[in-house]
């Protein structure tokens, strides 16, 4: 590498917003590999089990159901564990345990053979985000944590594009006898991310005001973080109607075709992936709090115009309007995920500690089970209910996101 390209490299980082990467390569690899994982378990599962082990769709998608709800209590144990061994050895078992599910996928041939698997993949994704938050702040300085919380959310965007268009591929080129090999494929991917986790050097921050001792003090910080999951659901709920309400909604509402609501995926990891950290290093408010109330602002103007194509006098406004709405919401995805992130390990003197990250991590999976039953009932009341719902949520979110003001800063300790 020229001098001149070394002297230029970390002024174009900083205008892109970019945290510090020298030395955080295997952190940086881990994360993206993860996330291609996920790319690839989307279009896989439901799939596999119906057209390759030939079982009945509807069954089949009562019983990944059933098993991802089982799973649900791993997050708080989960968050017992990292408080005994820290974070990075329950960032590698979570992989571990996802490639173990998978490998299973491969042998699953009845029902309850796939409640059982999607309870082993749904535990590891459990325990994977109830620990990675708090291992960012182990690898990572506090000056930069919200820049690695936005460079990792691109990350995970890029990784799952990346994980989808393979499988996509594979299935094109080779069809679906590919699935076999796409599953075991999958599961090679997480046992590589647990190898570049565990292999990683951490370092714990030492906060600077301690936990608090009195019950009093201790249930006003419960409260603040209870506040924060409550803050964090409508958020939830906008990423799970991504992936469940928007294809239904463009088709059966709309009348749109079916590769609309693909269209408008692209669209939103595109802008996500290549504007997180720029946004949210230089026009993002420097406070979380106010960016999580800007953020819930936008997204509720983002459910405002996802509603304006099913009014009959505006139908003619369908894809203008989704565009928008799609822009908007990638907007406030990039505002609300960074700062929520930030929040969930700062907002008390033990935000990273194992019951906060898991009671944080539990209202992630709570909604993402309730989100499919939610959202389609109310799309069968109505095309407007689910996206009014939705805004109505987000304004509510936005009112009460001023009251989180963190109580620490952190600093780091030196290596031992």
């Amino acid at each position: 590498m020229s001098t001149t390209t070394a002297n230029r490299r970390p002024g174009a980082a900083a205008r892109l917003g970019v945290p510090a990467l020298r030395g955080h390569g295997r952190f940086v690899t881990g994360n993206l590999i993860d996330s291609v994982g996920n790319g690839m378990l989307l279009p896989l599962g439901l799939l596999y089990f119906t057209d390759v082990q030939g079982l009945p769709a509807a069954h089949v998608g009562m019983a990944m159901t059933v098993g991802q709800a089982v799973a649900l209590p791993v997050t708080f144990l989960a968050g017992r564990l990292m408080d005994r061994v820290g974070p990075r050895p329950v960032v590698v078992a979570a992989n571990v345990l996802s490639a173990v599910g998978f490998v299973l996928f491969l042998f699953a041939d009845r029902l309850w053979h796939v409640a059982a698997v999607h309870v082993l993949v749904q535990a590891g994704i459990n325990m994977y985000f109830t620990a990675q938050r708090t291992l960012i702040t182990h690898v990572t300085g506090a000056d930069e944590r919200r820049a690695w919380f936005a460079f990792t959310g691109s990350l995970r965007n890029i990784g799952l594009a990346a994980g989808s268009a393979a499988a996509a591929g594979a299935l094109v080129v080779f069809g679906k006898g590919a699935l076999w090999w796409l599953i075991a494929a999958d599961a090679a991917t997480y046992l590589l991310a647990a190898f570049c986790f565990a292999s990683l050097r951490t370092t714990p921050p030492q906060p600077e005001e301690p936990a608090p001792d009195d019950r009093a003090a201790r249930s006003d910080h419960t409260r603040r973080y209870l506040l924060l999951v409550a803050v964090n659901l409508p958020y939830v709920l906008a990423q799970a109607a991504l992936s469940v309400l928007v294809a239904l909604y463009t088709t059966r509402a709309l009348g749109l075709p079916a590769s609309a609501a693909s269209l408008l995926f692209v669209v939103n990891t595109v802008l996500v992936s290549g504007c997180s950290t720029v946004i949210t290093a230089h026009l993002a408010p420097k406070a979380p709090r106010r960016a999580v109330v800007a953020g819930h602002l936008v997204m509720a103007a983002a459910m405002t115009a996802f509603m304006l194509p099913a009014l009959p006098s505006l139908a003619f406004t369908a894809w203008a309007a989704l565009l928008a709405a799609i822009i908007l919401f990638s907007v406030a995805e990039i505002l609300l995920g960074p700062a929520l992130s930030e929040l969930s390990v700062t907002l008390t003197p033990d935000a990273a500690g194992g019951f906060t990250q898991g009671l944080y991590q539990f209202s992630w999976a709570v909604g993402m089970v309730a989100a499919p039953a939610l959202f389609t009932l109310l799309l069968e009341a109505g095309p407007l209910l689910p996206w009014g719902a939705e805004a109505v949520a987000c304004l509510l979110a936005a009112a009460a996101a001023p009251a989180l003001r963190a109580t620490s800063r952190h600093r780091r300790r030196k290596p031992r």
